[in-house]
This record gives structure tokens, sequence and C-alpha cells, in this order.
């Protein structure tokens, strides 16, 4: 496989890592923004973007802000794109996914949590229920993120480059989204006023509204004891998946599921479903740029 490269970041080189399991021939190359760039080992730089690489696909890892553009550059190669998510760090782009949607690219928003098993278990069993309520709540602490880096000065934490945490953590709207469908209403409240003292949203609490029931999801950067949780409260059980134990369990404690998952299985299998994709020329697939910007605006609006 040959692969262009936009963004080389720890998200990118989890990507990397996975198209060279999948493929130890792989060619990486990297279209770079600057050279003052550190360069990395096994992947070629370049400064302009290649018209004539022979590429089979490009993956867009940039800050979330420069996608747009990164994407309508892009679609000049005719190839699939894999963009990391969020899509976009604006709503406002009906052209340029209307230009997509002409083109019939193949698009991929990497939502890696659809890969989770135990959010799978969630999505295929979660029919047997009669939903009377969903509560999801994800708390992490910014500063740990990246060790070794000024956290403040990141991506993350600057609302000009994308960052806040209802952008960074929108793989929990996203499954919402893929496990229920499209709420018929939904209301949020995003702030900044935390202890962490960063310009990007740093809390968010949206809640959904579904026929039958209502969902809420509550966001944060700064818990200091990792939590990332979905309750399901059903009519006589109520399930709690417990994202980082990976495990599934009713009201009395029972395990109705344990994922044999590790490390980034989930990146690998995600890559390993696109990849395929790529080789059967599809050009539609789950959570491609139409549903994605569906979730952003949920994110967003």
């Amino acid at each position: 496989m040959r692969v262009l490269m936009v963004g080389l970041g720890s998200i990118a080189r989890k990507h990397m890592a996975a198209l060279r399991t999948l493929d130890p021939a792989v060619e990486l190359t990297a279209w770079r923004s600057s050279r003052t760039g550190a360069s990395v080992e096994g992947v070629r730089d370049v400064y302009e973007l290649p018209l004539d690489g022979g590429f089979d696909f490009a993956v867009v890892c940039n800050p979330t802000s420069c996608h747009a553009d990164t994407v309508k550059a892009l679609l000049a190669l005719n190839i699939p794109l894999f963009i990391e998510k969020p899509l976009f760090s604006e709503l406002g782009h009906e052209e340029l996914l209307e230009e997509i949607r002409r083109k019939g690219i193949l698009t991929y928003v990497a939502c890696n949590m659809r890969f989770e098993d135990t959010l799978q278990y969630l999505h295929d069993h979660v029919k047997e229920l009669r939903v009377n309520e969903v509560n999801v709540y994800c708390g992490s602490y910014l500063p740990s993120w990246r060790p070794g880096t000024d956290w403040r000065n990141g991506y993350s934490a600057r609302e000009e480059l994308g960052g806040g945490v209802h952008r960074d953590l929108i793989h929990e709207l996203d499954y919402i989204h893929w496990i229920f469908g499209n709420p018929v209403r939904s209301r949020k409240v995003l702030r900044s006023v935390s202890s962490l003292e960063i310009g990007a949203v740093d809390y968010a609490n949206y809640l959904l509204e579904y026929p039958g029931f209502t969902a809420s999801v509550v966001l944060n950067y700064f818990r200091k004891d990792y939590r990332r949780t979905v309750e399901i409260v059903a009519d006589g059980t109520t399930w709690t998946a417990d994202l980082a134990a990976g495990t599934v369990t009713d009201e009395t404690g029972r395990v109705l599921f344990r994922s044999a998952q590790t490390g980034d299985d989930d990146y690998l299998a995600q890559m390993r479903a696109f990849v395929q994709l790529v080789k059967q020329k599809a050009t539609t697939c789950d959570n491609d740029v139409f549903e994605a910007y569906e979730v952003l605006k949920l994110c967003l609006e």
C-alpha cells in the first residue's frame, strides 16, 4: 500500500502502527506544512501536495481546524479519505460535502470506539431492552493525556485549533448516534470555568431526547480518576458498560460481557475495515463524512 499522511501527531502514530501491522511493506508519505517539523523514521516527507503520488488513500490527522482546507485540497487526488475525528471544527461546510458526494469519493471519519467490542455488545443487544433512560459519562484529566508536553499549549486546550472537550470526546455523541440514531431534539451546556483555566471548553453536558427515552452525555477534562461509562436504564434491568474495564454488567453486578481486547486493538480493527473498503473500491461506508456531519451538528448546534 501507498498512503499519504497529513499530520504526524500521537493519533497519527497509532494509525501508522496499524497500517504497518496490516502491511509491513506499506509506503508512508507525509505532506508537511513546515520544514521545521521533526522527521519520522520510515516516513518520506513532501512539502507540496503530490498530485501524481499513486496513493491508495490519505489519512488526515492534522489539527481539526485545518481539516476542511485539507480535505478540500485532497479532493484533487480523487482517492479515499480516512479523516480523524472530529470531522471539522465548525459547521458551514455543506458545499464541501456536496463536492465529495458529487465526486463519489469514499470517506470515513475515524471514531475508533465503534470498534471497541464493549460498545459493539451494546449496539447489538440493546434491541432486547425497553430503554427508559441513558446516562453517558466521560471524565479524564487533560494534563495527563500527553506526558512530556505542555498541555496548556496543546491542541486540546486551544479553541482556535479546534480543541475543547466537546470536540475531543465527540466519541460519546458518535456512539450514542450509532446505537440509537438521531435524537428528535437536543440541548447542551458548554463551559470553561474549571481550575484548568484553559480557553477551550472543559465541561460539556448534552441532553438528547428520543421518542421513548432521554439520554444525557457529560464530558470533562478535569477528573483525575478516569471514568468512562454508559448506563442504560431499561424496563426491569439496568446495564452499565464500564469502557475503561471493558465490561457490561447488570444491576446485580452480574457480568454480561467482558472484552478480550487489549492496547490499540480497536485502532487496528478500524484500519483493517477501512483498508478492506478501499480494496473493494467502495464509495460509501458507516460514519462517512455525511453521517459524521450529523454528529457534528449535535456537538455544535
